[in-house]
């Protein structure tokens, strides 16, 4: 019986190597002069500082187009609020999703039920939703079903087995 993994995975290696292209554009760029600006990575958890908050818009800018050129999804970032930091700067926190929760594994097995082929049946295992079916012709239109819904994260899928 023809299965495969629906995922939500991130390359930490492409995340690490966008921070440090950022990090590098900002120290070159004008318009950051002066500005003790700062991107910094702790495994998932990316922390941006600078003097305002215009600033900060403009700094998450260009992280997220390095991040979107590197190929990692923005579905996948959480945003923190800004707080107001020491002397005079915003810092604002994103962090990065990794895996399926349980309630949206719920939600991606209800649209598979309702919407998908008969004889398709999925199943949560840790923070993976686990797709069988009859069919290889069956499984693809799932993917195609799950690729075209907005749940709100970035979803691979992988582990295909006939």
């Amino acid at each position: 019986m023809p299965t495969f993994d629906v995922v939500s995975e991130v390359d930490r290696q492409e995340v690490r190597n966008a921070v440090d292209q950022a990090q590098r554009e900002i120290n070159t760029r004008f318009d950051f002069k002066n500005t003790n600006s700062s991107i910094e990575q702790n495994e998932l958890v990316i922390t941006l500082r600078t003097v305002s908050e215009d600033r900060l818009a403009a700094l998450r800018l260009v992280l997220e187009e390095r991040l979107v050129k590197r190929g990692v999804s923005l579905k996948g970032l959480d945003y923190g609020k800004v707080e107001e930091a020491t002397q005079n700067t915003v810092r604002q926190t994103l962090t990065i999703q990794v895996g399926i929760a349980s309630d949206k594994a719920r939600e991606i097995n209800k649209m598979i039920k309702e919407k998908g082929p008969k004889g398709v049946s999925s199943q949560t295992q840790g923070d993976t939703v686990r797709v069988s079916g009859k069919k290889r012709d069956d499984l693809q239109s799932v993917i195609t079903l799950l690729k075209g819904a907005d749940l709100g994260i970035p979803l691979q899928f992988n582990n295909f087995r006939d």
